[in-house]
């Protein structure tokens, strides 16, 4: 018998039995794609609950923010719902569940449910071209218009550039004006692209309304928010403002909250124009956990919802090898956190006042959503992910709101590539204001109008007549501070004026609308 048999015959006598093997924390019963190592007992989700009231309040100290609203559906139910601090500032209106919120973009995620609730009933379906159901409706190549699907713009897939058509809304064209006029919008590549849109999945929207022999709004009143018993909800901004108890938005002004704005989204209203309250999106968050089952009915089919709430294409790559991507289905945002579980999720928000976010992890059967009467900051995210991980983990791992606040900062961002300069000392000397005077004119933004108004121009712009103040800067560029919810407080853009004589302006750039290929406007 060799010395090394020997040696392990004796560790063998004398060492300790080893200890049983650890339970697997895997189910093997559950396909792999579905399995899980991360236990989650009930009581871990019942002391996530708890400890919702100190977090809202915790955050509201920390930002500031007028008011929030969070409900958590659970099992089947409503598990909690619950306001905190006021409708608006400088008065004692206080917010509860059933105070009603814009949802801004949860809209596209509770727009998607009427649109599955339609491919249900074998109205449409989600492959069903746009052109079958808007005849008139065009993109900038013929054979994508032929062939664009209601899944494809529900997806942002289509080859629209980002927010195609929201510059449109904001100089106050109406909504079956922005859809015709994405005609003109410079596509990207079709279905290997996601770039988030608007008013293409609006467009979509409109293609299912008009299956459906209503308008869109009547549509979600029928189909989801009247069975689940929303009646809080709606997709027109008449019925939000005139609710009595609505939450009216706010906005960082010298640091403080202020109800400078209101923001008028029924242009987009399938993407953005929702408005509901904590306790009504509890019902909403309940059907969806369910596979589209409300308190017994089958309010959507889950196989017309299931294409909704699963990956149909890539939106944020992986940056590193070890990092998982981000994923979009139709109108849903899909994860995975990281406790591998899958997660539903989606963000909303206007610069004029309002943020928004919900987190679903079906596995579990929970989720929440958190909405406020302030620009996005972080503050909704935060308040989810807080919450996610006391669900999965029973701690919070990390400062969300730090993380989510940095993330946002551009989206507060002044434009504008002058923003924070000087003028010029000594500014090469502007041509006489009448060689500026006069329309100019591109297929998408439509007039450009500049006039003399006393001793200074003016440019008007859109169909309502939006007008600025230009300033000289220098030589034949002048600045305007643009307006509306995509122009941040203190955007600056510049105005370019092309002279082929020195008598006359052939041309203007306007570097606002530059992203779009549409900043030359030609003198008509």
């Amino acid at each position: 018998m060799s010395l090394r048999l020997l040696f392990l015959i004796a560790i063998a006598i004398t060492s300790p039995a080893l200890a049983d093997p650890p339970a697997n924390p895997i189910d093997p019963s559950v396909p792999p794609p579905q399995a899980t190592a991360n236990v989650v007992p009930a009581t871990q989700i019942d002391a996530a609950i708890a400890r919702l009231n100190d977090l809202a309040a915790e955050m509201l100290n920390k930002t500031h923010i007028p008011g929030l609203a969070i409900s958590v559906a659970r099992d089947g139910k409503t598990a909690y719902a619950a306001g905190f601090g006021v409708r608006k500032v400088g008065t004692t209106d206080a917010v509860d569940a059933d105070t009603v919120f814009q949802l801004a973009s949860l809209s596209k995620s509770v727009g998607a449910t009427v649109v599955a609730r339609q491919v249900a009933a074998g109205v449409v379906r989600w492959d069903t071209p746009i052109v079958r159901h808007l005849r008139w409706f065009a993109l900038e190549d013929g054979w994508i218009t032929r062939h664009v699907t209601i899944g494809d713009l529900y997806a942002h897939r289509s080859g629209l550039p980002d927010h195609a058509g929201d510059e449109l809304e904001d100089l106050g064209y109406n909504r079956a004006q922005i859809l015709f006029r994405l005609r003109y919008a410079r596509l990207h590549s079709f279905r290997d692209e996601y770039a988030y849109t608007n008013f293409g999945l609006t467009a979509a929207a409109e293609a299912v309304a008009a299956a459906s022999r209503t308008d869109w709004a009547a549509l979600s009143q029928r189909t989801i928010y009247a069975p689940l018993g929303m009646t809080a909800t709606s997709s027109r901004f008449q019925d939000f403002i005139k609710q009595p108890n609505h939450a009216v938005g706010h906005v960082l002004v010298g640091g403080a909250w202020q109800a400078k704005y209101q923001r008028q989204p029924d242009a987009q209203s399938p993407a953005g124009g929702v408005s509901s309250s904590a306790n009504d999106m509890a019902r909403w968050m309940t059907m969806v956990l369910q596979g589209g089952s409300f308190e017994g009915t089958q309010v959507v089919a889950s196989d017309a919802l299931l294409p909704a709430i699963t990956a149909q294409i890539v939106s944020g790559p992986s940056t590193t090898i070890d990092a998982r991507p981000g994923m979009y289905g139709y109108g849903f945002g899909v994860g995975t956190l990281a406790s591998a579980r899958v997660d539903l999720s989606h963000s909303g928000a206007f610069s004029l006042g309002a943020a928004t976010n919900y987190v679903l992890i079906p596995s579990l059967g929970v989720g929440i959503t958190v909405l406020s009467n302030a620009a996005p900051i972080g503050a909704v995210e935060a308040l989810a992910m807080d919450f996610a991980d006391l669900v999965q983990f029973g701690t919070i791992t990390r400062d969300w709101f730090s993380a989510y606040h940095t993330l946002m900062a551009p989206l507060r961002a002044p434009f504008g590539s002058l923003v924070g300069k000087s003028p010029p000392a000594k500014p090469a000397s502007a041509r006489p204001l009448f060689a500026y005077i006069g329309v100019y004119t591109n297929p998408y933004f439509g007039n450009a109008v500049v006039m003399r108004r006393d001793k200074a121009l003016m440019l008007r712009l859109g169909p309502t007549g939006n007008e600025y103040a230009l300033h000289h800067w220098d030589g034949d560029v002048f600045t305007y501070a643009p307006s509306g919810e995509n122009a941040n407080a203190g955007s600056i853009s510049k105005i370019t004026f092309s002279l082929n004589a020195p008598a006359q302006a052939a041309a203007l750039d306007i570097e606002f609308y530059h992203d779009s290929g549409w900043d030359r406007f030609t003198r008509r």
